[in-house]
């Protein structure tokens, strides 16, 4: 394997003290997926400390440890630093200071864990390139990201999340963006922001954080351009809208979209994607308008993409009841926007009855209420049958028209068994709601075939 630190780099890096003369091929935070030659970092949570975990690193074949001061040990594989976060982000720093590639750096409200991919996919057609796994886009996840970079990367593509105000620009600060990508802007997080005029003011200091000359991605139908200019406007970087309508720098225009996937054109190419929504459509147009930005050519990114999937949770259209039935699986993850996107990829799928499945979104404080209530029209519109759990879900459940109301049950694994008894040959059910709904405890005995026919 290649070799990703020295010693000499990793002393260098985090001024720690380092006995052995060694290379270390991987990172890694967790024993449990730990491989030989990597570097495992003993990092202090609120309920865990990497530190109990040293000698189970060593065993599985770490190459070093990195660890406090104050737990000073007498094997040379042993990297001493002052504290092990600052040094995972002194890492991160310096793989940032040597990595002579082009870098992005995406946000947004939704979609960008999918967009991330996605550029991932559009990019390594064209070079090697690095991107940040799963949705690792807070303060341990982006230096963790940036620390993992291979010496050989061309192309890096950092996730960068918040829930409070002035978390993105110091995350912003160490990514240093070529290109800022912002997928949306919503009402994730609302209850902490206040607005959603603030979430697009915290969004926009990725833009901010551009070099002079830097270029921001951005969608066409936010209502935030005023933020986003003004941001570009401190960085001298310039904006590159995206969307449906004419006044987009890069338009998607005759769009068709069914359960297979959907067809679009965009800057005089074919786009073809195999997977359903309009909103992917989307997410695919912001990440070749990335490589417009950068100057790339788009024919082997677009054919890249026709072989791009949804990650678990995001969008998978799955079979159940022995085939006669789909799952939508968007059970990772949850806000207005994306519910909203879910349900209008729902009618895409063919089905006699289309039945929604939905758990409270989070982090929405005193908004809950209303935002929740706010999909009425939607579900009204685009779904048959409702199932809904949480507590905030019964203001929607309660709301709903007599004949559209299934079950409402205070948490996902009491609902779980009204909606395996109620499914039918026939049948398409989306399964959405927030990661602490707990929605995979409904998806789980679906895909496992505990539904009857």
């Amino acid at each position: 394997m290649s070799t990703l630190w020295t010693s000499a780099e990793l002393r260098e890096a985090t001024q720690g003290r380092l006995d052995a003369e060694l290379e270390v091929s991987g990172l890694s935070i967790d024993t449990r997926s730990l491989e030989p030659g990597d570097l495992f970092i003993a990092l202090v949570g609120e309920n865990s400390d990497g530190h109990a975990h040293i000698a189970a690193a060593l065993d599985k074949g770490a190459a070093c440890v990195m660890v406090h001061q104050a737990h000073a040990g007498t094997d040379p594989r042993l990297l001493h630093v002052a504290d092990t976060m600052a040094g995972l982000k002194d890492l991160g720093h310096a793989a940032r200071v040597r990595f002579t590639g082009r870098m992005v750096g995406v946000t947004g409200s939704v979609g960008k864990t999918t967009t991330k991919n996605m550029l991932h996919c559009a990019l390594s057609a064209l070079g090697p390139t690095h991107a940040a796994v799963a949705s690792y886009n807070n303060h341990w996840g982006v230096p963790l990201t940036l620390a993992r970079m291979p010496r050989d990367a061309a192309y890096c593509v950092a996730e960068i999340g918040m829930n409070h105000r002035g978390e993105i620009a110091p995350l912003a600060a160490m990514v240093r963006p070529d290109v800022a990508v912002i997928t949306t802007i919503g009402s994730a997080h609302l209850g902490y922001m206040g607005s959603v005029e603030a979430i697009a003011e915290e969004k926009s200091d990725l833009i901010a954080a551009l070099p002079k000359g830097g270029k921001a991605v951005v969608p066409d139908d936010t209502g935030m351009d005023a933020i986003f200019e003004r941001a570009a406007a401190r960085a001298g970087a310039n904006l590159l809208r995206v969307g449906f309508s004419a006044n987009a720098d890069f338009r998607l225009s005759d769009i068709t979209t069914s359960a297979e996937g959907s067809h679009f054109r965009f800057d005089g190419h074919d786009v073809r994607l195999t997977a359903a929504g309009t909103h992917l459509a989307r997410n695919a147009a912001l990440a070749l308008a990335t490589l417009r930005a950068f100057d790339l050519p788009l024919d082997a990114a677009i054919a890249a993409l026709v072989h791009w999937r949804p990650g678990a949770g995001r969008g998978q259209i799955q079979p159940i009841l022995g085939g006669s039935a789909s799952l939508l699986d968007e059970s990772y993850n949850a806000s207005v926007l994306s519910i909203r996107a879910a349900l209008e990829t729902l009618t895409l799928v063919p089905g006699k009855r289309r039945i929604a499945v939905l758990g409270d979104i989070r982090e929405l404080g005193d908004f809950a209420e209303s935002e929740h209530l706010s999909l009425l029209p939607d579900l009204m519109a685009h779904a048959d049958l409702v199932f809904c759990c949480c507590p905030h879900m019964r203001h929607v459940f309660d709301a709903l028209a007599e004949e559209k109301r299934g079950v409402w049950q205070a948490d996902a694994a009491s609902l779980a068994p009204f909606v395996q008894s109620n499914l039918k040959a026939g049948d398409v059910v989306l399964v959405k709601g927030s990661l602490g709904s707990r929605m995979r405890d409904i998806v789980a005995p679906l895909l496992a075939g505990g539904a009857k026919a």
